[in-house]
């Protein structure tokens, strides 16, 4: 076994394709092929589910990614402290829910990066994605939420697919409103004052469960409700429709502007937010300092970090 071998599969990885990974690497596609088939046999387990659209990791590739970055990371450290090589381009992908903060730490973490090159990813999309991003290492964490509604049935999921949820905070729903919808006004609003408002929810696609809704209270009738795909789209809404949707509280007025507000919902039905990663794959150092921004910007909102 190599180090070039490892990067080469770490590569493959990262593209998600062979094609791609060889374009990349400067190498034919057979030659990275082999060496990849040549890992494979070395190591005497199948790293790569091959299909027509690509590959993606096996549960034993996952396991092997793990280690495979650490010695690639441990490696490039020696490189450029002994061989004054410049620091290797940095990776990093996220998905993650719709929420502002999760932006907020991503833009964090970009500005104080070091290195020379970067390639970057922050996936906003529906809550089964982020789960397949995670377990098929598309994504080096992902960020969602967990109630007393969905918990059992994502962490469930979350297990038979050797992902873990890491709590970072708990949060009292709110209802995110435009600055002059009438409910602006109010202190706190109960279900009964929404009657008459459209609800705006995220679509989830071809998963249209209520278990992977990004609002509580997805079961819960209402009597006009759209759904979008993007957050630009559901704000839009808010402001033109008068229309409202549930969330955390947190908002930034910095990325959303001043004509969305955050009004407490007085229900008792808390919301946890967390993050996901894959039980066998260690977050990159990049994903590292990704999630100490994360937890930076949640502090700066005055809310409590767990661990913190």
């Amino acid at each position: 076994m190599t180090l070039q071998q490892l990067k080469y599969f770490i590569e493959t990885v990262n593209c998600g394709s062979i094609n791609k990974a060889a374009e990349r690497l400067f190498i034919s596609q057979p030659s990275l092929s082999n060496a990849i088939r040549e890992l494979e046999a070395e190591v005497r387990v199948e790293l790569f589910t091959r299909t027509p659209g690509g590959v993606t990791l096996t549960t034993d590739g996952a396991e092997f990614l793990g280690y495979a970055r650490q010695v690639a990371e441990q490696a490039g450290l020696l490189e450029e402290r002994y061989l004054k090589k410049k620091p290797s381009r940095r990776l990093c992908s996220i998905s993650t829910q719709h929420y502002a903060f999760a932006v907020n730490a991503f833009v964090n973490m970009v500005k104080k990066t070091d290195a020379d090159e970067y390639e970057f990813t922050l996936r906003e999309t529906r809550t089964h994605e982020i789960i397949e991003d995670v377990k098929t290492a598309r994504s080096d964490v992902g960020i969602l939420y967990l109630n007393g509604f969905n918990g059992k049935v994502i962490e469930k999921l979350l297990r038979e697919n050797g992902l873990t949820f890491h709590r970072l905070f708990t949060a009292k729903p709110h209802i995110f409103i435009g600055a002059a919808n009438p409910l602006a006004k109010k202190k706190s609003v109960t279900l009964s004052d929404l009657e008459e408002y459209p609800r705006l929810s995220f679509e989830q696609g071809e998963y249209n469960s209520f278990y992977f809704s990004e609002e509580i209270l997805s079961t819960a009738a209402s009597k006009k409700s759209i759904r979008v795909s993007d957050r630009a789209t559901i704000f839009n809404l808010m402001i033109g429709l008068n229309g409202y949707t549930v969330s955390t509280g947190i908002i930034d007025a910095a990325l959303n502007g001043e004509n969305i507000v955050a009004v407490p919902l007085l229900i008792d039905d808390p919301i946890e937010i967390g993050w996901i990663a894959h039980n066998f794959v260690l977050p990159t150092k990049q994903a590292g300092l990704y999630l100490e921004e994360l937890k930076r910007v949640i502090l700066e909102y005055g809310i409590a970090v767990d661990g913190e």
